[in-house]
């Protein structure tokens, strides 16, 4: 897939380029600042982001994800909260958030009008999720697997938008887009050694829990078999990402 870019050249970022940079150097957090990291998981780069001076509250929809985050890092805030209607009580700086807006598919719009009210004027929103064509050959696999099994086709939990459609809803929702790239980056799937058939247990599980108890084994043994032509490398098995990252400015 071609790399898609666009960028201003007055970004008013203290960066180059994006695309191969951890995302925590183009958030560029500067110390004082009050950041907002949404979908923090148990905090890992909430942690990085407060070693460069800010202030951060980490907010996740999972409450185990955030008993973890409160342990690890106990002079960080976080709460469980949902980013389609969530509130702070005053304004922040920034709202960062990595690989976590393609969970919060299903208010796109309200997901950005929240992270717009977090916003103080000029404030900015930094992340990166999935984007068009993210995980192409899983899914296909899931798809597939499921129909010769006589299942229904698998309701997907995410949300992988083209850099057009999210850009137009950024813009739709107040924000200047200054920097967006849309690239691919496989991945080694290091934490699922059984390939293909560990990826959906660790992303999908929600969808194992509606097949029949004796079908999945045999299904995900068929998600492997489909899936290795595109996916299965000598080193090990590659995730298929594609990976749509933005720095936009709240108007």
């Amino acid at each position: 897939m071609t790399r898609w870019s666009v960028r201003t050249h007055d970004t008013g970022f203290g960066y180059v380029s994006a695309y191969g940079a951890p995302l925590v150097d183009l958030l560029d957090p500067r110390p004082g600042e009050r950041v907002v990291d949404l979908g923090c998981g148990i905090g890992v780069l909430s942690a990085e982001i407060t070693a460069r001076g800010a202030h951060v509250l980490g907010i996740d929809g999972s409450a185990a994800m955030i008993e973890k985050a409160l342990a690890q890092y106990p002079g960080i805030d976080f709460i469980v909260g949902d980013g389609s209607d969530f509130t702070v009580a005053q304004p922040y700086d920034a709202v960062f958030s990595n690989a976590a807006l393609h969970w919060m598919g299903r208010e796109p719009d309200a997901v950005i009008a929240s992270v717009r009210e977090a916003l103080a004027p000029g404030g900015r929103f930094v992340a990166e999720m999935g984007g068009a064509g993210n995980c192409a050959a899983l899914t296909a696999a899931m798809s597939t697997a499921w129909r010769e099994h006589g299942l229904p086709e698998p309701d997907l939990p995410w949300y992988f938008p083209t850099p057009a459609e999210y850009a137009a809803r950024l813009e739709r929702g107040g924000f200047v887009v200054r920097l967006l790239e849309y690239f691919d980056r496989p991945t080694p799937m290091d934490e699922c050694p059984d390939g293909a058939a560990g990826w959906v247990r660790m992303f999908a599980g929600s969808l194992l829990r509606t097949v029949p108890t004796g079908m999945v084994e045999p299904l995900l043994r068929r998600v492997n078999e489909l899936a290795a032509p595109a996916l299965r490398r000598e080193t090990g098995w590659m995730a298929d990402y594609v990976r749509l990252r933005f720095a936009a400015v709240r108007r």
